[in-house]
């Protein structure tokens, strides 16, 4: 099947004329009609424009570079990532029918690679949650077991993936949403160094933790995603300047003598016996396989980054969402009352519980007499956490870890929140740092569920990262499955 075939596997039969981009977006195009009503990934579907875009590639040809890079190639995009006359909602009420009058920078730098836009993918309504059920429109379905979260807040992009709805998608990752679905959907998922990719138009959750990266079905097609998004932005005051690696470069080097580092604080209490296991199993095979050196290393402040992030994070929240008040855009309540009265309603009617929450857990953190015990507090934290990973990558090259505690869960599993948090445990010390992680499956549970991996690099290690992972990937380190589609299902 075409929808098989990875990104890299795709372009190069594109370019050889053996289908065309319209017969390959017919092909996913199939998937979804066939797929969708089980897995629930896409909140919109642009396909009359894919259409479009598709036969105009084929009538002007794939020669040369003139295509673009990514020319033919259907892709996803989160629904928080703005899109020029597209609906972009967060999977939110309160912007329900909102259509950006521009794209973000990482779609417009999609769409000079020439990839085809299939549409925009499901989530936690603004990125607050890890399962994606926390939608304000339905819930996306893991395609290993329909009955299972995809992960969050980016579950509709690794949803889509996993099932061969999309070739790859975009999704954005403030606490571990790309990295948690992607373990739990079976594919690869990069949070880049932060400011690598520009957050010019992506609707911001948490400023100084939001990072956009690519869900992929392997590794190379993650470091020719990357490649695609990765450039200096003026128009975002976080995005770095200078050029940009070709990541591909770093794609069959040698892995022999490369020191990986194994927290020991992330294989303690909490993590089930099968994930440790598939951990463990592949370090073993890094160590006996690829030659790698395993080393343990402590990060003992990792331990406070899940509080501090709940602090941070929604304390930055409440100021963001602080824009969404009914008058310049989204979602309106109706009333005869004042303007303040109808802003309430508005927000009271538009947002979420989850967001609710978050907006007056951070309210309160920065309100007068708690802003020096709380936020100022974890933001000494997030410093230490800094120089603690700093520490680390002075001994050892990556830092190898569990991405989730735990395999995908059932929907409707978790209800109380302080266990939602909990998912995030392993992911978040990444974003508070600023660092690049990438989570590949490693094995599967007794279950059958895919169990992911993160390998973790120092601030713009991507590459080592990308070495590592494909190396280990291409080594046969995890059995290579697909999923079925098979249980509940619906929305």
């Amino acid at each position: 099947m075409l929808t098989e075939l990875t990104v890299a596997k795709a372009l190069e039969k594109l370019q050889a004329k053996e289908f065309t981009a319209v017969e390959l977006l017919e092909a996913y195009l199939k998937n979804i009609k066939e797929r969708e009503g089980k897995v629930w990934a896409y909140v919109t579907l642009t396909e009359e424009k894919a259409w479009e875009e598709a036969a105009r590639l084929d009538q002007e040809g794939f020669a040369g570079g003139d295509a673009g890079r990514l020319a033919g190639i259907p892709m996803a995009v989160k629904d928080n990532i703005c899109t020029r006359g597209i609906p972009t909602t967060c999977a939110s009420k309160i912007l329900k029918n909102y259509k950006p009058p521009y794209d973000a920078a990482v779609v417009e730098y999609l769409r000079e690679a020439g990839a085809l836009l299939l549409g925009k993918t499901n989530m936690d309504e603004f990125g607050m949650g890890s399962s994606t059920e926390n939608s304000a429109f339905f819930v996306t379905h893991n395609p290993w077991d329909l009955n299972r979260v995809p992960g969050g807040s980016s579950g509709g992009s690794a949803a889509a993936v996993a099932a061969g709805e999309a070739a790859f998608a975009l999704g954005s990752d403030t606490g571990g949403s790309i990295r948690e679905p992607a373990a739990y959907c079976g594919v690869v998922g990069m949070k880049p160094t932060y400011g690598l990719v520009s957050r010019y138009g992506l609707v911001a959750f948490a400023s100084s933790l939001d990072q956009i990266g690519p869900l992929t079905k392997d590794v190379r097609d993650c470091a020719l995603v990357l490649n695609s998004i990765c450039r200096h932005d003026p128009r975002d005051s976080t995005s770095m300047a200078g050029s940009r690696e070709d990541y591909t470069a770093y794609l069959g080097r040698e892995t022999k003598g490369l020191r990986a580092g194994v927290p020991q604080e992330f294989f303690g209490e909490g993590i089930t016996p099968e994930v440790r296991d598939q951990v463990q199993a592949a370090l073993k095979f890094m160590e006996e396989e690829l030659q790698m050196q395993v080393v343990e290393v402590s990060l003992p402040h990792t331990r406070y980054a899940l509080p501090a992030y709940y602090i941070i994070a929604p304390a930055e929240a409440s100021s963001n969402l602080a824009r969404y008040d009914g008058v310049r855009y989204g979602y309106r309540a109706s009333g005869e009352e004042g303007l303040l009265e109808n802003v309430l309603k508005t927000r009271s009617q538009g947002f979420g519980s989850e967001v609710k929450r978050r907006i007056m857990l951070g309210t309160y953190a920065l309100s007068s007499g708690y802003y020096d015990a709380y936020y100022l507090k974890s933001l000494k934290v997030r410093t230490l956490l800094k120089q603690e990973f700093e520490k680390a990558f002075s001994q050892v090259d990556v830092l190898i870890a569990p991405t989730a505690p735990t395999a995908a869960f059932t929907i409707g599993e978790t209800h109380d929140p302080l266990t939602m948090y909990l998912n995030d445990i392993y992911t978040i010390p990444v974003n508070m740092a600023g660092l690049p992680a990438l989570s590949m499956p490693c094995g599967f549970s007794g279950e059958g569920l895919p169990v992911g991996m993160q390998v973790i690099g120092p601030p713009l290690g991507e590459g080592t990262i990308f070495q590592v992972s494909h190396a280990y990937e291409q080594a046969g380190g995890c059995p290579v499955r697909k999923p079925q589609l098979v249980g509940g299902g619906g929305a």
